[in-house]
This record gives structure tokens, sequence and C-alpha cells, in this order.
């Protein structure tokens, strides 16, 4: 039971149910819409982390998928701040998905690292603010 409550203290980036828009004819979501949201919640941990509004997505470092998502799932997005440089912020984003009906069962997607590069709204490369 300890380990369920400091799991659900955890504070996804993002928390989405995948509709079947998102899939492809197998009934499973696609790659690239998790890659996708795992830019978007990396994206929002480099603006909560730092304060700083504008980033661009420098690089995605290598994604493998170890369990499918299906229509249904809840998928939580974790990001949390790896290290931030002068102008860059590298964020690791871990994805989870609680099978649709499972009470509670969830398995672990994939992991990435995320690197963003804060720019000014001339999309001129700028120094994090800390």
């Amino acid at each position: 039971m300890e380990n369920m409550e400091s799991e659900m203290k955890r504070d996804a980036a993002i928390r989405l149910t995948m509709m079947p828009r998102d899939t492809n004819a197998h009934g499973t979501v696609f790659g690239g819409i998790i890659l996708s949201y795992i830019d978007v919640a990396g994206g929002v941990e480099a603006a909560r982390h730092t304060k700083h509004d504008r980033f661009v997505t420098v690089a995605m470092k290598e994604v493998i998928f170890h369990e499918p998502v299906f229509i249904g799932d809840l998928v939580s997005f974790y990001a949390e701040t790896i290290k931030i440089g002068n102008t860059s912020i590298t964020i690791k984003v871990t994805v989870e998905a609680e099978r649709f009906g499972s009470h509670g069962q969830s398995v672990k997607v994939t992991e990435a690292e995320v690197i963003y590069v804060a720019i000014n709204q001339y999309r001129e490369k700028v120094k994090i603010g800390k």
C-alpha cells in the first residue's frame, strides 16, 4: 500500500484517455501520438521548472516502446528535469498506461529524454532565467 501511495503522489505533466481517433486498424495507439504527447509533457515541465515561457524541441533521444497503448487506456506522462544548461534544458518523460477496466493495473510504455532550447519572441536562443 505504501508504494501505491507514493505512486499516486507523483504529478503527471499530462494525463489523458486514448480515443479511437488515436489508433490504427488494430486498436493500438500510433507511436507518433505518444511521441507528440511526450514532447508536450516535456515542454510543460521545462516551463514549470524554469518559469521561461518559450522553448523549442531540439532532440528526443531513443524511444523504445515496451508495451502497446490501447483505446480507453488512461495514459500518464511524468516529466522531471535532468539538466539545465545556459540555454538548454533536458527533461526525462516516463509514459505509463493504466489499462481500461483493469482497476489500476499500470504498465510502463516508454521513456524519453527530450532537449529543449529557450528562445525569445524573435525565435533567437536566449539564456534560461533560473
